[in-house]
């Protein structure tokens, strides 16, 4: 601190207005720097000057802390009224190591000295990233692996199992939950904060359920936003983007986002704010071609070499839909094949499906709005009210791509917080609006056109027509291109993309609200079936806590608790009422409702100790967190933690944790009416009536056994008497009842200081340990019978039929029904990592950075039930360079990304994923006279196009110019 004519007072009702001037290290004014008496809700930040004022009645004598990222923080004890010619004077501090955090310990705590792994984003940090929008940030943080579904939608992940709807990785936006309830996917950046509000991210790689329940195994994100009282002022900003850059095939694409904020308070005790941002644009598309049922597996055609490659007539791509020969559905099977003279067995032809990029509109917008009104009843108590509202179009994957068309979500909260208690209670509003699932959408435009027995009887004929037209017979020369005369003789009159009957057909299926394929033998289903996505739910929350160390004296204690209801309206596709009878679930009743509205409930409570010995040298953690579920048996989720502090500059951890996770909302009560395979939710009542569970074949069995038939020489393939032979390939599913899914996390970690707070070094390394782990597997339940019958093998047989029904080959059963079963894994997993991450500001306020993430998935002895898919690369890292003011105002980084190739496996697409290698940057110039900020930048700067999972987009350059006013009409 140095002396500068600074700070005055003036008295106003009992009340001191102080008003002064924040200056850097170079005698430069400092906006944006946060003044906050310490201990108290009261806080402020400096305008475009440096000069603040704050307004308080607090008694005499209290702390003013000054704070600003980049800046050491300073406190100042104010003791009178007679107090001035104070001076301040922020010394520079690249380094975060001072920054406080909430979200590990559930109250105020240093970075340093945190019991688990927590990364902690500024605002100054969002700013200089080179992303797009704030929430592209987090892709550079130590650990994170970002999985972009859309444009519009992007979920982290954090120590392996990743997935595109991420249930294990809870995103907060001031405390409230943005998981998307019955669509089973989080929100966060879709929904939450705008660019301009975001005052900070904090995210816990890892387990985190013993203090934030039972969706928070892998990791939690908590997004807070800046508070009217301490940001206030008028606030715009805008964004020009293009992306679809180069050989693209929907050509360069303007994309735009343009956001304003307000904020202002009246005499430090009411205050509002509201926000609004609109983004438009062309969405990434899901391109990829590569065929992931080559002609060497058994669910293709190994005895036909002369159909491998782009010949392969069970072609199944990765990003088209209605060819799903590797899951075993829509094929048909041609029997009596001869080439050469010479009997083949069965040929398996897929249907021809549709490309992604022909089923969705890759047009695109999200708009965020919100608004929050508060009060302060005390300089320490505060109540307040926030409305939150999103819009958003896009693709996000759950077990079959979605089409998001208008969804919405709605949030109420409430909240009630003193200096040692907080009260909240919200209620989540979601609709689905006009969406659509992409899978029933390409199987209906099939079907409308004909069936598969159909379809396959015309397949058959021209297949053999080609033969006698070309030489009398069919030989491995013509073969390849009797296939494609024979496809192309049964497609005719199919919608074909581009045309109107093809956008006619599209429109009515995508209107219509039943899954079920188009088949006579399904009297209820309508002449077209449907594919339209139609949910709305609410969920409620509350929650309390109450630190209770003012009392306690002798440790900190911490306890508090919560409930949580979802309300589910049956739409007769997804969720159904239970209470009825199986066969009326899925039929609307007079009034238009599926039955009864469906209720889920989870209840917790937890408990915090703390308490330091040696002179504040070790701190030691405990908690213990109850939840309990009514499906389910309570549970009891410890954590025990402890840090050492050698000194202020160099700490270490260790955490040991177990947590739960009972199903989503979508794994426990879904009843996904896709016609040919039914998705079932895991509660064991579900399957009352059904048999799903121990009346059934796995799929991989099926696949295995079908495979086996038809590879069975001349008349012997595809007969009865050869699927009983092979009866032992059948494998039974036996499906255990689902519980809940535990994890238990060992971790150790050390942050340190050196070099005078130049260099700053944060290590990690976890061992988890999976026991239940849920996931999906397909299942064959015989109809009418049980497993291990004769007639339970017959209907296992998969021969120009539809999936449902019996035939004429196949009399003697009734035929199958398919089910994708949420359940536990049999096996228990281990998986293990370690993380690094090194900040150095070597010269003046230049800084480089890096980090590196290592996972690890042990490897198992025994197969099961099915794939958990880790769906996480071995290495990754991201290297970054930047100052914020290289020269006066003006500020860049550039950031280089890279991450290895990794196998993906997930029930939608199974395949490698290429190695990642890209360069984001951005240059910042800071006009202060017009409280202006211009920013010019590029993800991906070099075009190097890549795909972050199996199925997902192809993600490219976007390149990107943004205007920033902050702070006008603050009144400071």
């Amino acid at each position: 601190m140095l002396l500068l004519p600074a700070i005055t007072f003036a008295q106003l009702n009992g009340s001191y207005v102080l008003s002064g001037k924040v200056n850097d290290d170079n005698g430069k004014p400092l906006p944006g720097v946060t003044v906050k008496i310490k201990n108290s809700n009261i806080a402020t930040t400096s305008n475009q000057d440096g000069k603040f004022t704050i307004t308080t009645n607090l008694k005499f004598p209290y702390t003013l802390v000054f704070s600003y990222v980049g800046f050491q923080p300073q406190e100042f004890e104010v003791k009178n009224s007679q107090t001035n010619e104070l001076n301040i004077k922020l010394l520079t501090q690249t380094i975060l190591a001072n920054e406080v955090v909430v979200t590990a310990s559930r109250r105020e705590e240093k970075l340093l000295k945190s019991p688990v792994a927590i990364e902690k984003l500024t605002i100054t940090a969002l700013k200089q990233s080179p992303g797009a929008s704030f929430y592209d940030a987090l892709e550079n943080v130590k650990g994170v692996q970002m999985t972009t579904t859309s444009i519009t939608l992007k979920v982290p992940n954090t120590r392996g199992f990743n997935s595109p709807n991420n249930f294990r990785f809870m995103q907060l936006v001031d405390g409230v939950d943005m998981q998307s309830a019955t669509l089973g996917v989080p929100l966060g950046n879709a929904i939450g904060p705008t660019e301009l509000d975001i005052a900070s991210v904090e995210l816990t790689p890892g387990a985190a359920s013993a203090l934030y329940g039972t969706n928070a195994i892998n990791g939690l994100s908590n997004l807070f936003t800046k508070d009217p009282f301490t940001y206030q002022g008028l606030s715009f900003y805008q964004r020009v983007g293009v992306n679809h850059v180069g050989n693209d095939p929907l050509g360069a694409s303007v994309l735009t986002e343009d956001a304003v904020r307000y904020a202002k308070a009246f005499n430090n005790k009411f205050a509002f704010k509201v926000n609004f941002s609109y983004m438009q644009g062309k969405d990434w598309q899901s391109n990829t071609i590569k065929d992931q049922n080559p002609g060497n597996l058994l669910t293709a055609n190994p005895a036909y070499p002369e159909l491998t490659g782009a010949n392969n007539a069970a072609y199944d791509g990765w990003n088209k839909y209605g060819d799903d020969a590797l899951a075993g559905s829509n094929t048909v099977s041609i029997k009596g094949v001869t080439v050469n003279g010479v009997a083949r067995p069965n040929l398996t032809v897929a249907r021809t499906g549709y490309n992604e990029v022909d089923l969705v509109d890759p047009q695109v917008s999200n708009i965020k709005a919100d608004a929050t009104l508060a009060y302060k009843f005390t300089p320490n108590l505060q109540l307040s009210y926030t409305y939150r509202y999103g819009s958003l179009d896009g693709v996000f994957q759950r077990g079959n791509k979605i089409a998001l068309n208008g969804a919405s979500v709605q949030n109420h909260k409430i909240e009630l917080k003193g200096s040692d208690f907080l009260v909240r209670a919200y209620e989540s509003i979601e609709n689905t609006g006009n969406s659509y699932n992409v899978k029933p959408l390409a199987d209906n435009l099939d079907l409308n056109h004909a069936s598969n027995s159909v379809w396959g009887a015309t397949f058959k004929n021209a297949l053999t027509q080609y033969g006698t037209t070309h030489g009398g017979s069919l030989t491995s020369a013509n073969l390849a291109a009797a296939v494609a005369y024979a496809r192309a003789a049964a497609d005719a009159g199919r919608v074909v993309p581009g045309t109107p009957e093809f956008d006619a057909l599209k429109k009515t299926i995508i209107g219509t609200n039943n899954w079920d394929i188009k088949s006579a033998q399904i009297p209820d289903a309508p002449a077209t079936g449907g594919a339209a996505l139609w949910q709305k739910s609410h969920f409620y929350n509350a929650e309390a806590q109450w630190d209770l160390t003012s009392k306690v004296k002798f440790i900190d204690l911490l306890i508090g608790g919560d409930v949580r209801v979802y309300q589910i309206i049956p739409d007769g596709n997804n969720f159904v009422d239970f209470s009825r009878p199986i066969a009326d679930r899925n039929k609307p009743e007079a009034d238009g409702s599926f039955g009864d509205d469906v209720y889920y409930k989870k209840y917790g409570a937890f408990t915090q100790v703390t308490k330091t010995f040696f002179q504040e040298r070790l701190k030691l953690f405990a908690s213990i967190r109850w939840d309990y579920n009514p499906y389910f048996d309570p549970k009891f989720t410890p954590r025990i933690a402890a840090v050492y502090s050698a000194n202020e500059n160099h700490n270490f951890r260790f955490t040991f944790q177990n947590g739960y996770r009972f199903p989503s909302l979508f794994e426990a009560l879904s009843y996904v009416n896709n016609g040919r395979v039914k998705r079932v939710g895991s509660l064991p009542f579900i399957n009352d009536g059904l048999g799903y569970l121990d009346n059934s074949y796995t799929q991989a069995s099926v696949a295995a056994f079908n495979a086996a038939v038809k590879a069975a020489p001349g008349t012997a393939s595809g007969t009865d008497a050869t699927a009983l032979a092979n009866r032992n390939i059948l494998q039974v599913a036996d499906l255990p009842k689902a519980r809940p899914e535990k994890i238990t996390s060992f971790e150790v970690g050390y942050k340190g200081i050196f070099a005078d707070s130049k260099v700053f070094v944060d290590v990690d390394a976890y061992a988890n340990r999976y026991n239940g782990f849920l996931g999906q597997i397909q299942v064959y339940v015989p109809n009418g019978t049980t497993v291990g019958t004769d007639a339970a093998v017959l209907a296992m047989l998969d021969i120009n039929r539809d999936p449902t029904t019996a035939t004429a080959t196949n009399a003697a059963s009734q035929g199958q029904s398919r089910y994708r079963v949420y359940t536990n894994a049999k096996n228990i997993y281990n998986n293990y990592g370690s993380s690094a991450a090194v900040t150095y500001n070597f010269y003046r306020r230049y800084t480089v950075s890096g980090n590196v993430s290592f996972n690890k998935l042990q490897e198992q002895k025994t197969t099961d039930i099915f794939l958990t898919g880790f769906n996480t690369p071995e290495w990754s890292g991201n290297l970054s360079f930047g100052n914020r003011e290289v020269v006066k105002n003006v500020g860049f980084n550039i950031v280089y990304k890279w991450q290895q190739s990794y196998l993906w496996e997930s029930p939608l697409v199974t395949g490698t994923v290429p190695a990642i290698n890209t360069v984001d940057a951005q240059v910042s110039l800071r006009i202060p006279k017009y409280y202006a900020t211009l920013k010019v930048g590029g993800t991906d700067l070099f075009n190097k196009r890549y795909i972050q999972y199996a199925g997902g987009p192809t993600i490219g350059a976007l390149y990107y110019a943004s205007v920033t006013l902050d702070g006008l009409l603050s009144g400071k």
